[in-house]
């Protein structure tokens, strides 16, 4: 029987979206007002700490496809919304 990865072999991507489940499910709890002030305070400091892992996952996807596009130089690298490389008249 093949093994279950343990949490600190879970993919970043898997990471990613577990947080982000996490974050929106915390959101509409907060949202719907049924919590305490101590329960929304430690809400509140949980969603800190999901957004923050949300974007550091974000922020190292951006790396490795910076990396991907341009090993050499990937300081080079353009935003995915930048157009003004491809056309020459911009």
């Amino acid at each position: 029987m093949p093994k279950k990865p343990a949490a600190a072999e879970t993919s970043p991507v898997a990471d990613f979206e577990n947080a982000l489940t996490q974050l929106e499910t915390l959101v509409e709890r907060m949202e719907g007002g049924e919590l305490s002030l101590e329960d929304s305070l430690g809400a509140y400091e949980r969603g800190v700490g999901l957004y923050r892992r949300c974007q550091q996952a974000l922020e190292d996807a951006e790396l490795r496809v910076k990396l991907l596009s341009d090993p050499a130089s990937p300081e080079r690298a353009q935003p995915f919304g930048d157009t003004s490389v491809d056309d020459p008249d911009a």
